[in-house]
């Protein structure tokens, strides 16, 4: 068996949570981590700095994103150490597309006999505006408040640079519209990722 780094990406509110956690249940040995685990931190730094709780500000840019994802990666490549499989749910909005941080990311995991691969979530921005209102979280406060400057921030197009011809599994598009888009993906997927874990 090979192990896996698998990241579940796309722009916030496209599904990830539950494709993710449903990902989770359908295979074997796996570790689930979730970015928004550290929101709580995150929060308490806010605090105690005496800024107003949005992460879409400058304080957060400067002072706590990056380090969200650092320490969640560190957690995952240390998980790897002892399970087969590390999923990780998070945006990586910046990340998915830096062609030098995924290949630095490749090199730690190739240190640790893993591969990586990236499932994005392709939903339509329509969709993700009305799941965002369904979910009613505070950390989406201030992209409904100025959606039009926020959605126009998003990068919706599918990282198709991570994708070689050579690697069935480095690049998996999850359609995620609607039910029937779902139940397709998820099988799909699902039967990608049982077959390149057992095989390699």
């Amino acid at each position: 068996m090979n192990k896996k780094l698998i990241i579940v990406t796309s722009p916030p509110a496209c599904g990830k949570t539950y494709i993710s956690k449903e990902l989770a249940k359908h295979l074997n040995h796996i570790v689930y981590l979730d970015k928004d685990t550290l929101i709580t931190l995150s929060k308490q730094i806010f605090k105690v700095a005496g800024e107003p709780y949005n992460r879409s500000s400058d304080f957060f840019e400067e002072n706590i994103r990056d380090y969200e994802y650092e320490c969640v990666v560190e957690l995952a490549l240390e998980a790897l150490e002892y399970e087969d499989v590390v999923l990780i749910n998070a945006p990586f909005t910046r990340e998915i597309r830096d062609m030098d941080y995924i290949n630095g990311l490749k090199k730690k995991l190739a240190e640790k006999s893993a591969s990586l691969v990236v499932i994005w979530v392709k939903t339509d921005p329509e969709i993700v505006h009305q799941r965002m209102i369904s979910r009613n979280s505070d950390r989406d406060t201030w992209k409904l408040e100025h959606w039009d400057e926020y959605i126009a921030s998003c990068n919706f197009e599918i990282p198709k640079e991570l994708d070689s011809p050579d690697t069935k599994d480095d690049l998996l598009i999850f359609n995620n519209n609607n039910e029937e888009e779902f139940e397709s993906s998820m099988k799909r997927i699902t039967g990608i990722l049982e077959e390149s874990i057992q095989r390699d």
